[in-house]
């Protein structure tokens, strides 16, 4: 790893703000380095307010859409809420679907099969819209590209209204209206909303309409939190907002499907990463291993009982998600070990036999292990479908539509995307993709970078700075959770290897007289080298806090250590 140290911010900035707030050195700087700059701004950060979302009235085609939908209720016609098959599609569809209900009974929704249709808008998904009189459908986490699905549909008599938030194309389809901030057409002051995120717009909008707030909107904020962790969307400006009344929710007061996920898997209180790691995988192991509507009727179900049985089924899907990534990533790395090129800029794999469901889990894994960009290939039909994956600071997207020539058809963003092609194209995808990444890839992002925020000595750590340092979460994307480095750390003398085939280093820390810490380095038990004799090192860590026997004891979670 290489460990890059955010710049310092302007030690007068850092003196104006630890008087504003009256706090001290540590957290001004932090502060900071989050764009915090005054006394406001940090209300504004450390008290999240629905006052701080804006209008959905200023993204384009929002009174569009609302008219359309309006028009739709007024002269009772049925509405299918159509969204893609992972988390942030379902809960979307399970967000928008819900609330329509408490306006109109003609409400249906439709997640395309992955195997069936695929992504996105499929012409099954119209033509089942037109054999059952449905004369409007509202497109979730999808559809930005859906030219010809879009001019289908009219030819049929359908209207759409399309929620999205990936890159549109150089088209933007003929819908009655096309949410998406990142259209460049498209003023709205916040671009980074995820599907379900520009979805809660949608019906903020349609609530204004009633005389209501985005505050009367809470009840679904449980659904809008989980897709923006599972979407991994910069936690910041909206998304903060919503992420953090949507956790107090989940909490509090979860919808029956989620409450049902937390009760499976016997968990206290959650946060965004536990949203990540335990709602976010079971949600979308439906569409993964059997098919999204699972996880619609889980996230839309109002009675409790009905919802702990369908959570058993959508573990027991996770639970096969697990086990077939497992044996996938497997041989995958056996296939990459065999092929084994030094000097390769990218890993792009094959087998016809991969479970499509889990090839992006997979590509994901690669990456972690070889920290190039990553294409996951399997059958489909008579193409071939991957899942791309890349490394941080390099658009994988952008090198996608370099090789457009070879590609069927590819969407997504910088960090993942999806793509299909022809199987004669392969090698010469594969050929352009390695040849794309060579020649534009700084090479030193094929190195992981870990982000410290500053450095500080073990004895300026307490738990006045580990409560504050708590009030910066939700953290993700945009908002990490601060990561220090001390220079000059020793064991004490009692560090040794923990867990399964000793994959974890486990010691008590102490610089000079400091206090010492107890310190869990998760993965590295390799380094135990590093820490033996009581020599000298530098630690970067995340400051936590440990619960044992009744007692709790502030540790540190190492991120790295180094010589």
């Amino acid at each position: 790893m290489r460990w890059t140290l955010k710049p310092k911010p302007d030690p007068s900035k850092v003196e104006g703000l630890k008087k504003a707030l009256q706090v001290d050195d540590i957290v001004a700087t932090l502060l900071l380095q989050r764009g915090i700059k005054t006394y406001d701004e940090a209300k504004r950060f450390f008290r999240p307010s629905f006052e701080d979302l804006h209008d959905p009235f200023l993204m384009k085609d929002m009174d569009k859409a609302v008219a359309r939908i309006e028009k739709a209720i007024t002269n009772n016609e049925n509405i299918l809420v159509y969204g893609d098959y992972d988390v942030d599609g379902t809960t979307a569809v399970a967000l928008m679907s819900s609330y329509l209900k408490t306006r109109t009974a003609n409400v249906a929704t439709y997640i395309p099969d992955r195997y069936e249709e695929g992504y996105g808008v499929s012409y099954q998904g119209i033509d089942f819209a037109h054999d059952n009189d449905f004369t409007l459908i509202i497109a979730l986490d999808c559809g930005i590209k859906a030219i010809d699905k879009v001019a289908y549909a009219k030819e049929k008599g359908i209207d759409f209204i399309i929620c999205d938030h990936h890159r549109p194309g150089d088209q933007i389809p003929k819908a009655v209206a096309v949410l998406d901030p990142k259209r460049d057409d498209c003023d709205y002051p916040f671009k980074e909303l995820c599907g379900c995120g520009v979805g809660f717009k949608l019906i903020t909008a349609l609530a204004l309409n009633q005389g209501q707030t985005a505050e009367d909107l809470t009840e679904y904020l449980d659904l809008v939190a989980t897709a923006i962790g599972a979407d991994i969307v910069p936690i910041v400006g909206e998304n903060r907002v919503l992420a953090y009344f949507g956790l107090q929710v989940i909490n509090t007061n979860p919808r029956p499907g989620i409450k049902a996920i937390i009760a499976e898997v016997k968990k206290e209180e959650l946060s965004i990463i536990d949203v990540v790691f335990i709602v976010a995988p079971r949600i979308n192991a439906a569409g993964r291993m059997k098919h999204g509507n699972h996880a619609v009727t889980l996230l839309t179900e109002t009675d409790f009982n009905l919802a702990a049985s369908y959570a058993v089924d959508i573990d027991q899907f996770n639970t096969d998600r697990r086990e077939t990534d497992q044996q996938i990533t497997e041989e995958a790395l056996v296939q990459i070990e065999k092929n084994k090129d030094q000097d390769r800029f990218t890993t792009v794999v094959y087998d016809e036999h991969w479970h499509k469901g889990v090839i992006g889990i997979v590509a994901s894994r690669l990456t972690e292990t070889y920290y190039r960009p990553t294409l996951v290939f399997t059958k489909s039909g008579d193409k071939l479908a991957a899942s791309a994956r890349s490394v941080k600071g390099f658009d994988v997207y952008n090198a996608l539509e370099e090789c457009s020539e070879f590609i069927e058809q590819f969407g997504g963003h910088k960090y993942a995307a999806g793509l299909t092609l022809l199987p004669d194209n392969y090698e010469a995808f594969k050929a352009k993709f390695e040849g794309v990444v060579k020649t534009t890839i700084d090479p030193k992002l094929l190195t992981p970078e870990l982000t410290v925020d500053m450095e500080i000595d073990l004895n300026q750590i307490d738990h006045k700075l580990y409560r504050i340092i708590r009030q910066f979460a939700p953290f993700g994307p945009g908002n990490m959770t601060p990561v220090f480095m001390t220079q000059g750390v020793q064991d004490t003398g009692w560090g040794k290897c923990v867990g399964e085939d000793d994959k974890h280093l486990r010691f008590t820390a102490k610089q000079g007289t400091s206090n010492p810490f107890v310190c869990i380095g998760f993965g590295l038990g390799e380094k135990l080298e590093i820490i033996k004799n009581q020599n000298i090192f530098d630690a970067a860590y995340a400051i936590d806090e440990n619960h044992w026997n009744g007692n709790v004891s502030l540790q540190l979670k190492l991120k790295d250590i180094k010589s």
